[in-house]
């Protein structure tokens, strides 16, 4: 099984490393995917801060366990597909949240968040929660 990890599962895994280092490892190999919505928000977190400096080479250090998935053209399908769908169920989801839907679905992959009452809406999407036992 393959993942796609939303921002909180980033973050915590570069703030708290002890919290998903083991899923880390188990799912290693290229087996662990970000988006580059996800790669974005995390440098906006980043800059968001007075001194960027050690965030930016956590998230470089990320980098090195993971694999950037674009926002292509499929995805922009995929997300317009959705929004609809959800639109007219009367169902709201961020822009964000709903592209990095798209990701995971697009790719066959499972999202792993801690969010999950952000996603559970979305038709197709496979969820996962590392931090929440």
């Amino acid at each position: 099984m393959s993942f796609l990890l939303d921002t909180n599962i980033c973050s915590a895994h570069m703030l708290r490393p002890g919290g998903v280092a083991h899923r880390f490892i188990q799912y290693g190999g290229r087996l662990n995917n970000i988006s580059s919505i996800v790669l974005g928000e995390l440098y906006a977190g980043a800059y968001m801060m007075g001194n960027p400096t050690s965030l930016l080479a956590l998230i470089a250090d990320l980098l090195q366990d993971v694999k950037v998935l674009p926002f292509d053209d499929d995805c922009a399908l995929e997300f317009g597909k959705l929004r609809g769908e959800l639109h007219g169920r009367g169902i709201k989801v961020s822009p964000l949240d709903l592209q990095i839907a798209a990701v995971a679905n697009v790719h066959a992959l499972t999202l792993v968040t801690n969010n999950i009452k952000d996603f559970q809406h979305i038709p197709g999407l496979q969820l996962e929660d590392w931090l929440t036992p």
